[in-house]
């Protein structure tokens, strides 16, 4: 008798343990997964307050500052963006071609890397109102006095 009961109590234990063991295991693969799942927006201004390794993929939001773009080949050209206090010169070489609202004095984010000074962009969002640019960015550019607000 007393041995069937430190079976099941064995039993029970391995049981435990396995369980702690696979949700120990889900744990990890799911905060793996949001490793490069998860991007921040940051303005101009964080960037350069901050130190950006160049192995992080991250999301640049602001204006495409007036008289910036320099076009390339059609995929690849430069631009900066700006949120009216730091600009940070941006190229681009992704596998689409620009935006059809991509346009200087409007807004866009950026997703790559920040490497040397530079923001190389693998990806653009262009759109004419604040959807795609985060609230800080907005909240710098009402601050510089360069937003205008959307035309509905």
């Amino acid at each position: 008798m007393a041995g069937l009961k430190s079976l099941k109590k064995r039993r029970r234990i391995q049981i435990l343990l396995a369980a702690a063991a696979a949700l120990a295991v889900s744990a990890v693969l799911i905060g793996y997964g949001f490793r490069d799942g998860i991007n921040l927006y940051r303005s101009p201004t964080q960037v350069s307050e901050s130190a950006v390794s160049p192995d992080e993929y991250f999301q640049l939001g602001g204006l495409v500052k007036e008289g910036s773009v320099v076009n390339g080949d059609g995929v690849a050209f430069e631009f900066v963006i700006t949120d009216g206090l730091v600009e940070i010169p941006v190229s681009y070489v992704g596998n689409d071609p620009r935006p059809d609202l991509f346009s200087e004095g409007q807004g866009t984010i950026a997703k790559g890397y920040y490497r040397d000074g530079r923001f190389e962009a693998r990806d653009l969002l262009a759109k004419h109102d604040e959807t795609y640019m985060p609230r800080e960015v907005v909240d710098t550019l009402k601050a510089s006095g360069v937003y205008q607000e959307p035309e509905s």
